[in-house]
């Protein structure tokens, strides 16, 4: 089967020529940049603090990106929800979307905080209760901070996803970017001029996205853009829209709930291993997001970009960017992981990692490098592109049996039977991410995933 018929599309009219696909990818990958970066000097400054304080911060935040991947999947309903009726020039029932969307993830962003409130030190004690005191207890008042911060966060995916279905990719970069310095300032107040430690970083955490959810949803009430959101206390709930929305949220939210989840699976063993073996795990986890930000920025702008060929009914256009933009994902991610590995010993030594850790994490960084160029693309902006179109279920499906499998079966098989370190983490990594590749690209070639669309 051809990628994409070229005689079928009007290459005199598409919806995203090249200078239009810069705009809108060039802020994403900015912003998904500069939160790295700034997630890699969050964790610098916790590190000064001591060994206990960074193992805390980590087997939280670990806990902390099971929420936000579900968060960010509800934003990615949105975002095709509201770019699929773009592409159809239906703005005014993208409009009633976002506010469904608004009101929806108000709820469960609440709920979900109130649960964690009321059960935060039963779940880290069922989860990590293995660790040493003093990391256990940095770790709740980490946890009990942070998830005051949820419905902020989840606001601002949300909001963020509509700036982006429409095209304004620009605007959520400037807010992610004074979010971030606010970050970085809150940590330098707190842990070094008050010694707040672990709890003074989970405050400048609430403070930053309290910031991004005001400034994003006071911009969103303004007249003449494409998605304005409004007159809050007058949405009611539309169930048939919700539904609809929730048909691509939920796989999507099952998808990287699970993803996490096995993660935290994986976590619960890295953590018997020792405080060394934990924060080379965690650089290590903060440098391979690091070299996978432009593919996951090159991802994020293609769900734009097929939802709304896909509203417009331009099958051929949206077969044409998913292979134009894997490319350019593949060419980003080679480069970001040479770089990385280039890096990895300073920001070891700037980090001030112990010498075992360090070295433990640059072997674990290496063997990335090797690996990620070949199978990740396949692997993530292919399926991206899939979801984007409606086709949820098979991505939620095969992502799910190749974690636990790989990413959980594989990891503690080794650990267990053949003593690997964390190394055995990134082993059951990269047969996930080669099995998904085979199969996403597979999908893609078949065609099936152009008949799900949700509008």
């Amino acid at each position: 089967m051809k990628l994409y018929d070229k005689k079928k599309i009007d290459w005199s009219n598409i919806l995203f020529d090249n200078r239009a696909l810069l705009l809108l990818l060039a802020p994403i990958i900015v912003e998904q940049l500069l939160n790295s970066l700034m997630g890699t000097v969050d964790t610098m400054m916790v590190s000064t603090v001591g060994s206990e304080a960074i193992s805390a911060v980590s087997l939280v935040d670990s806990i902390n990106n099971l929420v936000i991947q579900v968060f960010s999947a509800m934003a990615a309903g949105a975002a095709i929800i509201c770019s699929q009726y773009i592409g159809s020039r239906d703005v005014k029932q993208s409009n009633k979307a976002a506010g469904q969307v608004t009101l929806t993830v108000l709820v469960i962003s609440l709920a979900i905080m109130i649960l964690f409130l009321l059960g935060g030190e039963r779940l880290l004690g069922f989860i990590f209760g293995s660790v040493e005191e003093a990391v256990m207890e940095n770790a709740l008042i980490y946890f009990t901070i942070t998830v005051i911060s949820y419905p902020f966060l989840a606001l601002f995916s949300a909001g963020a996803a509509f700036y982006r279905a429409s095209g304004n990719s620009k605007f959520p970069m400037k807010v992610s970017a004074f979010s971030n310095i606010i970050n970085i300032g809150g940590n330098a107040v707190f842990i070094y001029v008050f010694h707040w430690g672990a709890a003074g970083a989970a405050i400048a955490t609430l403070l930053s996205r309290i910031f991004c959810m005001l400034v994003i949803f006071y911009c969103l009430r303004k007249p003449k853009q494409t998605i304005v959101v409004r007159d809050y206390l007058k949405i009611r709930p539309d169930m048939p829209l919700i539904w609809k929305i929730m048909a691509i949220g939920i796989p999507s939210g099952i998808e990287n709930g699970m993803f996490q989840f096995g993660k935290l699976a994986i976590q619960s063993t890295v953590s018997t291993m020792g405080t060394i073996a934990i924060a080379a795990q965690a650089m290590t986890n903060i440098l391979e997001n690091l070299n996978g930000i432009f593919g996951i920025g090159v991802g994020i702008g293609l769900m734009t970009v097929v939802g709304q060929c896909i509203g417009a009914n331009r099958q051929e256009e949206a077969k044409y960017y998913i292979v134009k933009l894997t490319k350019t994902a593949w060419v980003g991610i080679l480069a970001s992981c040479l770089l990385v590995l280039a890096i990895t010993k300073p920001v070891t030594w700037l980090g001030g990692m112990e010498q075992e850790a360090a070295d433990m994490c640059f072997r674990m960084v290496a063997a990335i490098t090797v690996v990620k160029p070949l199978v990740w693309v396949g692997s993530f902006v292919i399926a991206y592109g899939l979801r984007a179109a409606g086709d949820v279920k098979i991505s939620m499906i095969v992502s799910i049996i190749t974690m636990w499998c790989c990413r959980v079966a594989l990891c503690i098989f080794l650990v267990r039977a053949f003593h690997f370190g964390p190394m055995a983490v990134w082993i059951g990594m990269f047969a996930d991410w080669s099995i998904r590749a085979v199969i996403f690209s597979a999908r893609f070639l078949s065609g099936r995933w152009l008949h799900a669309g949700v509008t």
